[in-house]
């Protein structure tokens, strides 16, 4: 699959009134280095209601921070990416320990 727009396209959106755009950026830069060519796109989207941030695989709800108590750590994001685009990946030291 070498054409980006039939991939899985991560999206994440965030408060910027809560000044969570490095945040976000911080976890974009981090899929984009483990996933290089499983996805599509990382997107960031500036939220437009007060303490939004939600991660979204394509349609389906990943991450949300009250749902979900916070923010994902970098391992529980990767994993969570990483069920929704190919469940087989192996995502080294991360699945170990």
């Amino acid at each position: 699959m070498n054409d980006p727009a039939a991939k899985p396209r991560v999206t994440i959106t965030y408060c910027t009134g809560c000044n969570w755009l490095l945040r976000a950026g911080w976890m974009a830069q981090e899929l984009l280095q483990t996933f290089q060519t499983d996805l599509g796109a990382v997107t960031l989207v500036p939220g437009e209601i007060g303490g939004i941030f939600e991660i979204h695989v394509d349609d389906a709800l990943i991450w949300e921070r009250k749902r979900d108590g916070g923010f994902p750590d970098v391992k529980e994001l990767k994993s969570r990416v990483r069920d929704q685009i190919n469940p087989k990946k192996d995502l080294g030291h991360l699945d170990r320990g």
